[in-house]
This record gives C-alpha cells, sequence and structure tokens, in this order.
C-alpha cells in the first residue's frame, strides 16, 4: 500500500495559490487596506480548502486499504475454499502445489512431489500435447472439465459431473420415430380369405404390440402394412443391443405359418424437429427397401446411419406390376426426350453391356435415337469379344460413344439412363451426369448411402438376378414398333447367364421367364457360351490365387494375389465365384491388385454370410450374396486385415 500513502502534489491548491498570491500584489499595489483583507480572506479560504482535501484524501486511503485487504481475503478464499480444484506442476511433470478442494477430490494426505501420471494418464496427455488447452478426465468416479495454462503450467479443474447427467438425460429422452413395413404384405394376402387374413394381421398386430409393450414404445398400425412407431433414444440404445430382435421374431413366427412376412423399419434420430424426425424415418425406410427389406436403417441429420438385419435374400415378387409401371413411366420419359443416353459402371461387365443395349433398343421402340457411353480403353475378355460381334453383325455399332462425343451430343432435352449401378463415383464419366437434367436409374444392386442426386425415376430391385432381367422384362411393355434382333437378346441373356453363374445363384422364377422371353426372341446360347469363354493365360492366374486360400473363420475362404501382379477385376470376382463351389466354403474372398492402383476385394457368399454388410464397412457394396469393394492402401497384407476385422464385427452381430 506505499504507493497510496505517498502524498501527491496538489495541484489545484498550488495553481490556486499562485493566483491569489499574484492577485494580493496587485491589490496591494493599488491599496494596502485592501490588499491585506483580501489576504486573510484567501488565507482562511486556502486553509480550509487544504483540510477539506486532507480529509479526502485520508478517507480515500482508507476505503483503499479496506477494499485491498477484502480483495486479497476473497482471493485466498477462492484459492483455498472454492470448489475448483488447481494444481501447480513443474516441467518435469511433478506436482508443486495443489489447493485443499483437489487434495480432497484425490484423496491423498500429500500431494506434493507426486508425478501427474498417477493423478491421470489423460492430464499427462493434454500437458504433452501442443494444441490441446482443456480436456475432460474422471477422477474418483466424477468427471471434470480440465484446463490447462501452458506458461504457467498450472491446471484448473472443474466438476462437470452433474452437467454430463443432464446432458446424458437430454439425448436419451429425445424423441425417435420409426415407420415399420411388412415387406410383401399385398402379394401374400390377396390369395387369402377374410379370416386367414384377418388372423395374418392379428398376428403382426401381437408381435408389434408385445414388442413395444417390453421396451415401452408408442406403437400404431396406420395402414395394412405400416406401423408408426414413437420412442426416445435411450429406448433405441436398447433395441440396438438387441440387433432389433423384432425382425428375427416376425420371420420366424410367421414361416411357422408358411408365410414370408418380413419388417422394414426406417428410423428418425437425432433432430429436435419432428417434422425432420418423419422425413428422416421415410428417407431410412426407402433405402431399406432399397436394399432387399428385412433390415433396419437408423438415419441422423448429418447422414450418418446404422443398418442392422439383412440376414435373408430379397423375396422375389411375383407380380409383374410394378414392372408394368416403371415400364410406361420410362416410355413417357423417352419420348418426352430428344436423345436417350445410356451410362453403366467403369470396367462394364455383360450385365452393364447387356441392359445399355437393352435400354438403347427401348429408345428405338420409341422413335427417339439412343445412344450408348462407353470408355473402349476399360473393355476386356467377354466385353470385347461381344462388342466385336457387334462391329461385325450389326448396325447399331455406331451407337456406342466415347464419353467426350455423348457430352457433345446431350442437349438440355436429352435423358440418360444408368445401368447396373447407382453410386455417382462408379459411373463411367461423372461430368456427364452432372451436366444431364433428367437421369433414370435401373439396377439390381442393394441400395448404399451413397446414391445419385435427385433422379427423374428409380427402379431398383435387390430380388433381380441382374439389371438385364429387369431391363428385358420392361422391354415386354414397350412399343412393338421394332423386334428386338438376335445380337441384343443375345447379350441381355449372357448379363443375365454372367450375374446369375449359369442360372444357379439368385435365380428366381422370373429370371427364367426372362431368359424364355429372350429365348423366343433369337437370343443364341451358343454365342453366349462363346463369349464367356476364357484363354489359358486367365485360367492360370486364377489358379495361382486359387493356392494362396486361407480359412479365417470355418467356412470363410481368403485368398490373394501377388503383390506385384496387377489383376483384371473380372478375374478377381471370377477367383472368388470359383471359391464357393469348394468344399466347406460357405463365403469366399479375393484381395488382388487393381489396374486403376487400388486394391480390390470380391465377396462371395452362399447367403449364410451377408458379404453385403462386410464390404460395406470396407467402403464397397452389393448384394447379401455377391459384393465387392476397392481400397486405398499400400498393401495387400493390410487389406486383409482390415477385411478380417470387418468381418469379425460382422459376424458378432454388429451392423454399425
Amino acid at each position: 500500500m506505499g504507493i497510496f500513502r505517498k502524498r501527491p502534489i496538489r495541484y489545484p491548491l498550488f495553481i490556486l495559490s499562485i493566483f491569489g498570491i499574484m492577485t494580493f500584489i496587485i491589490l496591494c499595489t493599488w491599496s494596502i487596506g485592501l490588499g491585506i483583507g483580501y489576504g486573510i480572506g484567501f488565507a482562511l479560504l486556502m486553509l480550509y480548502a487544504w483540510k477539506v482535501e486532507q480529509t479526502t484524501f485520508k478517507e480515500t486511503e482508507k476505503h483503499i486499504e479496506s477494499l485491498s485487504f477484502r480483495m486479497k481475503k476473497v482471493g485466498e478464499e477462492a484459492l483455498l475454499e472454492m470448489p475448483i480444484g488447481i494444481l501447480l506442476v513443474n516441467e518435469h511433470y511433478e506436482i508443486e502445489w495443489s489447493n485443499p478442494y483437489m487434495t480432497s477430490v484425490l484423496k491423498m494426505d500429500n500431494l506434493i512431489g507426486e508425478s501427474i501420471m498417477n493423478v491421470s494418464d489423460d492430464i499427462y496427455v493434454l500437458m504433452k500435447t501442443e494444441e490441446a488447452h482443456e480436456a475432460t478426465v474422471t477422477l474418483r468416479e466424477r468427471k471434470y472439465r480440465v484446463y490447462y495454462k501452458k506458461e504457467e503450467h498450472l491446471l484448473y479443474f472443474f466438476d462437470i459431473t452433474e452437467q454430463i447427467a443432464i446432458e446424458k438425460q437430454y439425448f436419451a429422452d429425445q424423441t425417435v420415430i420409426a415407420i415399420l413395413f411388412i415387406d410383401n404384405y399385398d402379394e401374400i394376402t390377396q390369395a387369402m380369405d377374410d379370416q386367414s387374413r384377418s388372423l395374418t394381421n392379428s398376428l403382426v398386430t401381437s408381435i408389434v404390440n408385445e414388442w413395444s409393450a417390453e421396451h415401452g414404445i408408442f406403437a400404431k398400425r396406420i395402414s395394412s402394412d405400416r406401423f408408426l412407431a414413437v420412442l426416445n433414444e435411450s429406448i433405441l440404445i436398447e433395441l440396438e443391443k438387441k440387433k432389433f430382435a423384432i425382425l428375427d421374431t416376425l420371420r420366424e413366427k410367421t414361416a411357422h405359418k408358411n408365410l414370408s412376412l418380413t419388417f422394414s423399419i426406417g428410423v428418425g434420430a437425432g433432430s429436435s424437429s419432428l417434422v425432420e424426425l418423419g422425413e428422416l424415418a421415410q428417407s431410412s425406410l426407402d433405402l431399406v427397401l432399397g436394399r432387399g427389406g428385412d433390415q433396419v436403417a437408423i438415419k441422423q441429420p448429418t447422414g450418418k446411419l446404422k443398418f442392422y438385419g439383412g440376414k435373408t435374400n430379397p423375396v422375389e415378387k411375383r407380380t409383374r406390376v410394378r414392372a408394368r409401371v416403371i415400364s410406361h413411366a420410362l416410355r413417357d420419359l423417352i419420348q418426352d426426350s430428344d436423345k436417350v443416353f445410356v451410362m453403366g459402371h467403369r470396367n462394364p461387365d455383360m450385365d452393364s453391356i447387356g441392359a445399355a443395349i437393352g435400354v438403347r433398343k427401348m429408345a428405338q421402340m420409341n422413335d427417339i435415337s439412343g445412344y450408348i457411353i462407353v470408355n473402349f480403353n476399360e473393355l476386356n475378355g467377354s466385353v470385347t469379344r461381344l462388342m466385336n460381334e457387334i462391329e461385325s453383325k450389326s448396325d447399331f455399332y455406331e451407337y456406342f460413344l466415347t464419353p467426350e462425343e455423348a457430352t457433345a451430343k446431350m442437349t438440355e432435352k436429352s435423358l440418360l439412363v444408368i445401368v447396373d449401378t447407382h453410386k455417382p463415383d462408379l459411373v463411367i464419366d461423372i461430368d456427364l451426369l452432372n451436366k444431364a437434367d433428367k437421369v433414370v436409374v435401373i439396377d439390381h444392386h442393394r441400395r448404399s448411402e451413397d446414391f445419385i442426386t435427385n433422379p427423374t425415376l428409380v427402379y431398383m430391385e435387390p430380388y433381380a438376378s441382374s439389371t438385364a432381367e429387369l431391363i428385358t422384362e420392361l422391354l415386354d411393355y414397350q412399343p412393338k414398333k421394332v423386334k428386338i434382333n438376335t445380337l441384343e437378346a443375345t447379350a441381355l441373356l449372357a448379363g443375365i447367364v454372367v450375374d446369375t453363374k449359369s442360372f444357379t445363384l439368385r435365380t428366381g422364377a422370373r429370371t427364367f421367364e426372362a431368359a424364355s422371353y429372350l429365348r423366343t426372341n433369337g437370343a443364341d446360347t451358343v454365342l453366349v457360351q462363346r463369349l464367356l469363354k476364357e484363354d489359358v493365360d486367365t485360367y492360370i492366374q486364377r489358379s495361382k490365387i486359387v493356392q494362396t486360400v486361407q480359412f479365417l473363420q470355418p467356412g470363410i475362404a481368403v485368398a490373394v494375389g501377388e503383390e506385384s501382379i496387377v489383376y483384371d477385376s473380372v478375374l478377381i470376382a471370377q477367383t472368388a465365384d470359383i471359391l464357393l463351389t469348394m468344399k466347406d466354403v460357405s463365403a469366399s474372398f479375393v484381395i488382388a491388385r487393381r489396374a486403376d492402383g487400388k486394391i480390390g476385394i470380391s465377396a462371395r457368399s452362399l447367403g449364410e454370410v451377408n458379404v453385403q454388410l462386410i464390404m460395406e464397412k470396407l467402403g464397397g457394396g452389393g448384394h447379401l450374396t455377391n459384393a465387392a469393394c476397392q481400397v486405398d492402401e499400400h498393401s495387400i497384407e493390410q487389406v486383409k486385415k482390415q477385411l478380417k476385422e470387418a468381418i469379425d464385427k460382422v459376424l458378432e452381430g454388429s451392423s454399425e
């Protein structure tokens, strides 16, 4: 307080004194009596002013001393008594001082000299990290927010246990909306009499009611094949832990009555807006139906998705009503366009090329010019042989265009049809996709998170063996002005043969109907076999990969290509198919380096293992029995390790 006791110069009194003396001298020169009278009065005034100033100064000094003492006392109490932990640490991460609160928190008699690592490893990491200034740590089963001041080596601890508990309760009570859809309900019940239909409805309703009562969910049947469920986040977490057991319950209980009913469930979560939750739930349901049903999708506003279920193959639809409706809608779109462009995926296979040829034929049937977009540098094997046949024996080879040629021809009225894929990053030319105003997607793969934005029309049927099968059905409802020729029918049939492994996998009654339609229209089965032949070198390469096979788990075979050799993607897929024919193999995976520099994985299954979920964990997708992915890694061994982790997670029942 020394600075407050030092009396400063009284500048106002000093100036006033100078002014008074000068006035006194001037008055004395005029009149001594007047000057003496003024001098006495001025002296009394100055004495009074000095006393007032003296009193004020002492009172101010006393107030400052009192305030300083109180502030010092408050600071000491804040440092020692307030419920805020303080630790002072030296450069060796040893505690030099702590306040009493911190000592009581850690329940240690003496903290001085203790290493900070003995208190918490998380605090040590915080102090070692250059960018971080705060962290949340757990001490004696309570949560603390820790702030670190690097220059002073000072740590502040704030107890946030109650705050975190309130936050958890808030999130646990957030509303979640789910839509439960009964797959194939209309098809299964349309042939039933009223009594059987009523019993089926009662069975499904009782299953939903038992499930909702068990978990505290409000569920209401809103139509013959839909339920609306309202729950909260804490209930959703419990359902996730049980992997949505209602899927298995409905499947098993209806199977006993020779019914194949399953649930598709779309869940909207993570938003405080009921409107947004409803939209998320509907979007999730659309995604589930696009993936074949019998599963659950949980969608957050951020776009994050979780999937559960998907253990069964999609059930083939017995009615062709949807095919007819889609065919008529596509016909209208084609007739409203000046040109039709068809594009499949990169490195096209027979299904992609065959489906594209079929869509071009639809355009021709509607008197509209149709073009197929291909990258001629990516053609190989059977596709190359097909293109040679088309060039030598048909008149539509000129309708195959490069992406550059198609870009030059495309106008605002043009229609772009994407076949055999729905992922924007897999199409032959992404710029062409972005340029098109009208886009149609026709695919037989299970829908993934990555989907073409705002398509005009979508026809996705995961039950179908191939896109060629879907296109063949659509052709049957187009105008019959132009007949499908032998080479076009053969290309479509080749696509079906390749994707079904000669009608052995994913084959339903409608697959044979499509094949029969193509055969009736002149499809050449001998030409199909000739197109699908392979050379000896390919056979030897595939055999060498098969020699590396290992079993990661019972029934799960993995084979790898040589690190230094680049393999054709078709060869990788064929090798996975061959492995699946081996004894005691229920799922096969082949890992090899691709021409684009990535490492590819082809996955096949007989249905017991969902290879789609496994591939999705590595950024790929596909079907329950047929999937693939491409990974940006430097080593095949690294990819093999990632694959093993993904297999373990899926087989343990996690599909997050």
